[in-house]
């Protein structure tokens, strides 16, 4: 039996990891549960699943929260010290970091510190500040195991050849989002219904729009550079719509193995829990002869720029990946709220990268410092806008 903690258990990749371990209910007990603040829903998972402690970022639902679940056994607590006593329980094997923002940063860094093994679902980390993130898990001597689909793909091509010095090139497959044909002039008018409308996946309304602007895909590009130690020469991204193919490695001899099946996260969920096994899952099985073909085509970094400023950032380093995820965050929020246009997304976050005073060795202060800065900054773009 494998002792988990859901960081982010009310979320999108927190629901589907429950889904997970009640299937494998045999191999996977939920010890702790962290969530904002859906009381319902989480006072569902309390009685599901029976948790020894549950941490709310909102203090005064966690109090509401106490007063629903008295008498059941579970221990609530709230607040950024609550989340970290439940992401460091004893007792713990892993910790799967789902937390949306950098909001989950800290508690996936006091979880490795404190010697647990992360499933990480929580972009944020490695892209603000993946050397001070990986720096700590090699000290501690535990696994950085990827949940996204993607990275899980590179993370199973790498263990079938069991040398990471025969890679080549990563390459990255991206669906494109729902408006990969569209022109520019059609890009200026999309609503904010049209880009939570992705054809393949069902994700949190961030990281929809993440997708639809290829935002999301950069943020891969720089988690692949930490997790797999890889220079951003070797990190190719090519669009893939069927999103059949999740990701693929080209080898030295010219090889390239790639991970296939059905879009449904609950598959790298599952490998992550699981990891070294493999089980029996709850996905639908692949039909090659069902799907047809399988088609790619290249990135089109003028029409979705926000691709070319994530590789920008991930190659300048330092500080300035904290400046591009906290301005998209907000810029994002903005484009959902009717505030801005989807084009003006990659217009505010290039404005922003450009007055940031880059810091090449940031410490952990430096890069939340420079989050609340760029949060700050954005928002008075789009009160100016």
């Amino acid at each position: 039996m494998k002792n988990i903690i859901i960081l982010g258990s009310t979320g999108s990749i927190g629901t589907q990891a429950l889904q997970v371990v009640d299937f494998l209910k045999d191999r996977l007990k939920v010890v702790g549960l962290v969530a904002k603040s859906n009381i319902d829903l989480i006072v569902e998972q309390i009685e599901r699943f029976k948790p020894e402690k549950v941490a709310l970022e909102n203090k005064e639902s966690a109090e509401l929260l106490k007063a629903r679940v008295k008498g059941k056994g579970v221990e609530v607590l709230s607040g950024q010290e609550g989340i970290i006593q439940v992401a460091t329980m004893p007792q713990t094997d892993m910790v799967l970091s789902g937390i949306v923002g950098i909001a989950g940063l800290i508690p996936t860094l006091e979880a490795i510190k404190a010697g647990k093994n992360i499933a990480l679902a929580n972009k944020e980390s490695l892209v603000t500040a993946g050397s001070i993130v990986m720096k700590a898990a090699q000290e501690a001597g535990v696994s950085v195991i990827p949940v996204d689909g993607e990275h899980g793909a590179i993370f199973q091509c790498l263990l079938a050849d069991n040398r990471c010095e025969n890679m080549r090139k990563i390459i990255l497959t991206a669906s494109g989002g729902p408006f990969r044909n569209k022109s520019m002039d059609e890009l200026r008018d999309v609503s904010p219904e049209q880009a939570l409308k992705h054809p393949n996946w069902s994700m949190g309304k961030r990281i929809t729009i993440d997708s639809a602007t290829l935002m999301n895909k950069g943020f891969e590009v720089i988690e692949a550079r930490w997790l797999f130690n890889a220079d951003f020469s070797k990190i190719d991204v090519i669009i893939h719509p069927e999103s059949i193919v999740h990701s693929m490695v080209e080898f030295i001899d010219g090889s390239i193995l790639a991970q296939l099946s059905k879009p449904d996260m609950r598959l790298q969920i599952q490998s992550a829990l699981t990891y070294p096994e493999r089980r029996e899952s709850l996905i639908d099985r692949l039909d090659l002869a069902m799907v047809g073909q399988l088609s790619f085509q290249s990135p089109d970094m003028e029409r979705f720029p926000c691709l070319k400023y994530a590789y920008e950032a991930g190659k300048i380093d330092g500080t300035l990946p904290a400046v591009l995820n906290g301005a998209d965050e907000v810029a994002v929020e903005a484009f959902l709220n009717g505030k801005i246009g989807f084009m003006d997304i990659p217009k505010i976050i290039k404005r922003a990268m450009d007055e940031h005073k880059w810091i090449s060795h940031p410490s952990l202060d430096d890069i939340i410092n420079t989050d609340l800065w760029v949060r700050d900054f954005t928002k008075s773009l789009i009160t100016d806008h």
